[in-house]
């Protein structure tokens, strides 16, 4: 009879851990059901203005369930590597000239997903205070990016102060320019360093986020500027894998929305224009 007693306790026993192993794996399971409902994008943009509109942005994807993660960059090259290896879903911080042409130079299959904003491009000075001023001989910096460097060769194009070869293309450099008659002189610069440089040449022909950061108003400081229907709209770019991925499709709904219409024409007063 105790020997049956013994049995009866034992039996009670493994029954017992069964039950709480059981419980343990249903428990783990439900954190990983947990995990997937909440999906996370990780998004490489440059500070100004971009990582600006990602951050307003984050709580609007959040009632969404997608988590934005933001990692920023401070130049013009790492985000497009870090996209093209997987560390991140999408970055926002380019045009499509230059992404076309740094795709094409480093193998990478990008795709512009969506418009989002054109900044303007503009001639700035710490010397000058209109383009009046500009004397022949004069220096200016420019983005030494194939494409940036071109289109600020246009820009100067647009305003008479160079003629360039009628066959030059979009990534025109200093060999394609046929006429200059101030015998302006250029340098070519990281455009990070262009803000920097100011203090050392007449002029520099800046992008508008280094130059917002700066402390510029492209509206108010820059001599001469892009109007509103350049073709230089930044973008945000994918891989083309992932074109069809319902967190980018999600994120491109949110970036042309109205209320990052109204964001960008309240915060940046025309320095920033939507593109969409």
């Amino acid at each position: 009879m105790k020997k049956k007693s013994i049995l009866f306790i034992i039996g009670l026993l493994v029954i017992s851990l069964l039950a709480g192993c059981t419980q343990a794996e249903d428990t783990s399971g439900d954190t990983a059901i947990t995990e997937e409902e909440t999906a996370i994008i990780k998004v490489g943009a440059t500070p100004v203005p971009h990582s600006e509109i990602l951050e307003f942005i984050k709580p609007i994807l959040a009632d969404k369930g997608i988590t934005l993660d933001i990692v920023e960059f401070t130049d013009y090259v790492t985000p497009n590597l870090a996209l093209g290896d997987g560390e991140i879903d999408a970055n926002f911080f380019q045009h499509v000239p230059y992404m076309e042409t740094f795709a094409a130079n480093n193998g990478l299959e990008l795709t512009a997903a969506t418009k989002v904003h054109v900044e303007p491009l503009g001639l700035y000075s710490k010397k000058l205070t209109s383009i009046e001023e500009l004397e022949d001989g004069a220096t200016i910096a420019i983005p030494n990016d194939p494409t940036n460097g071109g289109r600020a060769l246009l820009l100067l194009q647009y305003y008479g102060f160079i003629e360039l070869k009628e066959d030059a293309s979009l990534t025109a450099t200093e060999m394609d320019i046929a006429s200059n008659p101030k015998n302006l002189k250029f340098i070519s610069l990281e455009s990070p360093q262009l803000p920097r440089a100011l203090d050392d040449v007449e002029a520099a022909i800046i992008n508008t986020n280094y130059a917002l950061e700066a402390g510029f108003n492209p509206i108010n400081d820059s001599l001469i500027m892009e109007d509103a229907n350049s073709p230089y709209a930044n973008v945000l770019t994918i891989r083309s894998e992932d074109k069809n991925n319902e967190k980018i499709l999600t994120l491109i709904e949110i970036l042309n929305s109205s209320e990052v219409k109204e964001f960008i024409e309240t915060k940046y007063q025309g320095a920033v224009v939507p593109a969409f």
